[in-house]
């Protein structure tokens, strides 16, 4: 009998046989690989969940870090029209009634009428200087310049003119390019093209004087306005602010007002018609309370997050990815053995018990609103001890800078062997007052100022009535040098009366300060006192902190690396020696959790080392996957293979099956013809 079936050679169904022994060699490898990235990868996801936690409430510890969430104050007035008002942290509360009857204004000046802003109009240079003008315009008249006294806080400026930029276009440009405080513009006024200029800032003491040196083309000298000539129209008279402040009488130079009140920032807008603006300063609670509110939805969304992380569904036997994991169980326990925990040197408030922030049964934070008001009314400050790194030093020649995490809690004490000082230049007794003249003689001289050289420096030929007008042209023209602009350098002129002597003191403090004079005129050793001279050079201030010998560097004072205050760092302000108290540094919740979510989250924390491992997990799930392939190809093409031996056998067979049937079938039979 024939052997039978549906393949081609042998009847064998080949590719149905290797299908079902790959897929059946395939699957408990692949399931268990499949498993294993599954649970590894969930794993993966809940360490990310996690870590997306703990930085979001790293992220809302910012306000509570700072310390001007805590010290911040709020300013309302009654009329926005009138001023408005903004508070710093040093504001005090109280009200105040606040009356204005004259807003500052700039100084404005014009020149004549042009044809076309393209006209030439001389070449030269033009010199400002700031200060006060006495000066009686045509209207109402008579006019009359009657005198100018500098303001030295203004520096003077200069501005060449020549063939490249002497248009009122020309004018314009060179003087708003070289942002000297004043502005400059043309104005069409129907009868011509007038050049405007206005000093960038109000007041009367920054009123505008203008000359001109005048060299190739003539004409510049109809931009003067100074007592020789006043060429210029003036269109506005510089003025001050003036108001009243609780009727205490007050002028400001600016609209912007500061330090009227302490802390205090007022903005006037106009006049007030008789009745007084009410502007009320008081804490501003509110930032504190939405810094805390921040806080607390932060923790509780990671309490959250980790709840969901290690879950058990009793009716689904379904568990959360991280239930039982130790590193979970460290991070949740550190953090709440942290947020219960007393912060050292805080006071009264020392932890958020006290202000009325509890936990309740399922871990979260509850904020008691009405116990939390009674601490910022009993204590406003207090709070920032609890919160924020803060030192508080006992003596006012001494403020707190700043710390490093090497800083210890603790109250260290101050001693100062060596106030910082600046680097001075005081000349010899000027001689002519009063009125000491400046001529060609004694108007220039060159110094040295923190270690950069000034260009020439040129003093307004004039007579100057006294020490006191002459320091305040000295110290202008000084500091508008364009090199020590540049460098940010800038000093301050006086006038001994007493010794008749003027000195040159470097605004900078410390061994770094010095100012050298290196170049004087003919005369003016004998007429100002300055002679050439390395003048008295700063020094740095020197001292301990809790004993030990701290790093001074101009005011700031550093405590030593190794000691406990090590990376405290001290403004010192004061100008004697001896102890000045201590400063009382803390360190408040704010700062404690931060740490120790820079150590969950920083680099090579636990959680990238379990994170990472995970990853390397699945991606050797993935080579193994890879390598399962490879295998499988083989075990195919080896399957293959058999079966087509087999199916070239059984071929073999069906015709040798055939063969015989056909012979048997042709054998006589013993009875004949196969009856």
């Amino acid at each position: 009998m024939a052997i039978t079936s549906s393949g081609i050679g042998s009847g064998l169904d080949i590719e149905l046989l290797v299908t079902q022994l790959m897929a059946a060699e395939r699957a408990p490898t692949e399931n268990r690989l499949v498993k294993r990235s599954t649970e590894f990868a969930g794993q993966l996801s809940a360490f990310g969940s996690l870590k997306g936690a703990l930085s979001g409430l790293q992220s809302s510890l910012s306000g509570l870090q700072q310390l001007s969430t805590f010290a911040g104050r709020n300013a309302t007035v009654s009329d926005a029209d009138v001023l408005s008002a903004s508070a710093s942290n040093s504001a005090a509360a109280g009200s105040y009634a606040i009356e204005v009857s004259q807003l500052a204004k700039a100084h404005s000046l014009a020149s004549g009428s042009y044809t076309s802003a393209s006209d030439a109009v001389g070449e030269g240079e033009l010199s400002f200087r700031f200060g006060t003008t006495d000066y009686t315009s045509p209207v109402p008249g008579p006019e009359s310049y009657d005198g100018f006294t500098v303001n030295a806080d203004k520096a003077a400026a200069s501005i060449t003119i020549d063939s490249s930029n002497n248009t009122l276009q020309g004018i314009r440009d060179a003087v708003n390019n070289a942002d000297i405080g004043v502005s400059a513009s043309i104005i069409n006024d129907g009868s011509g093209f007038r050049l405007l200029f206005a000093s960038t800032d109000t007041g009367a003491e920054n009123s505008l004087e203008v000359s001109v040196t005048e060299s190739g083309a003539a004409g510049l000298s109809a931009f003067e306005f100074n007592a020789s000539s006043s060429n210029l129209d003036q269109t506005v008279a510089a003025q001050d602010a003036a108001f009243t402040v609780n009727g205490l009488a007050v002028t400001s130079a600016s609209n912007k007002v500061s330090g009227v009140v302490s802390g205090l920032e007022i903005t006037l807008k106009s006049e007030t018609s008789g009745v007084p603006v009410e502007v009320d300063v008081s804490r501003n609670s509110a930032s504190i309370k939405g810094a805390l509110n921040s806080f607390i939805a932060s923790y509780n969304g990671f309490i959250d997050t980790t709840n969901a992380l290690t879950s058990f569904d009793p009716a689904s036997k379904e568990a959360g990815y991280l239930l039982g994991d130790a590193t979970m169980r460290g991070i949740s326990g550190r953090l709440r053995s942290e947020i219960n925990a007393a912060v050292n040197g805080a006071g009264a408030y020392d932890t958020l018990a006290s202000i009325g922030i509890t936990t309740d049964d399922k871990g979260k934070l509850v904020l008691n609103q009405a116990a939390l008001d009674n601490v910022l009314e009993d204590d406003f400050d207090a709070l920032s001890a609890l919160f924020a790194v803060q030192g508080v030093a006992s003596n006012n020649g001494v403020n707190y800078l700043s710390s490093t995490g090497d800083t210890a809690v603790g109250d260290y004490g101050v001693v100062i062997t060596q106030a910082a000082s600046q680097g001075a230049n005081t000349g010899a007794a000027a001689v002519g007052f009063p009125n000491l003249d400046i001529t060609a003689l004694n108007d220039s001289f060159k110094l040295k100022v923190n270690g950069i050289q000034s260009a020439e420096i040129l003093l307004t030929q004039a007579t100057y009535a006294d020490g006191d007008e002459l320091a305040a042209e000295l110290q202008s023209q000084i500091n508008g040098d364009e090199t020590f602009k540049a460098g940010g350098i800038s000093v301050a002129v006086s006038f001994d009366s007493a010794t008749g002597a003027f000195s040159i003191t470097s605004s900078r403090y410390g061994s770094g300060s010095i100012v050298e004079i290196t170049e004087v005129d003919t005369d003016t050793a004998a007429t100002l006192g300055f002679s050439v001279s390395a003048g008295t050079d700063g020094v740095d201030v020197e001292g301990t902190i809790n004993g030990v010998n701290a790093t001074g560097l101009g005011q700031r004072l550093t405590a030593a690396t190794g000691s406990d205050a090590e990376g405290l760092s001290l403004l010192v302000t004061a100008t004697t020696t001896g102890s000045l108290g201590t400063v009382n540094f803390t360190r408040g919740l704010a700062d404690g959790l931060d740490d120790l979510l820079d150590n969950f989250l920083g680099a090579n924390n636990i959680l990238e080392v379990r994170i990472d491992g995970l990853q390397d997990r699945i991606d050797r799930i993935d080579v193994d996957g890879i390598a399962l392939d490879r295998r499988m190809e083989a075990i195919e093409v080896r399957y293959r293979s058999q079966f087509g031996k087999l199916d070239a056998l059984l071929a073999q067979l069906n015709n040798t099956s055939n063969f015989l049937e056909t012979q048997l079938a042709n054998l006589p039979t013993f009875f004949g013809n196969n009856k």
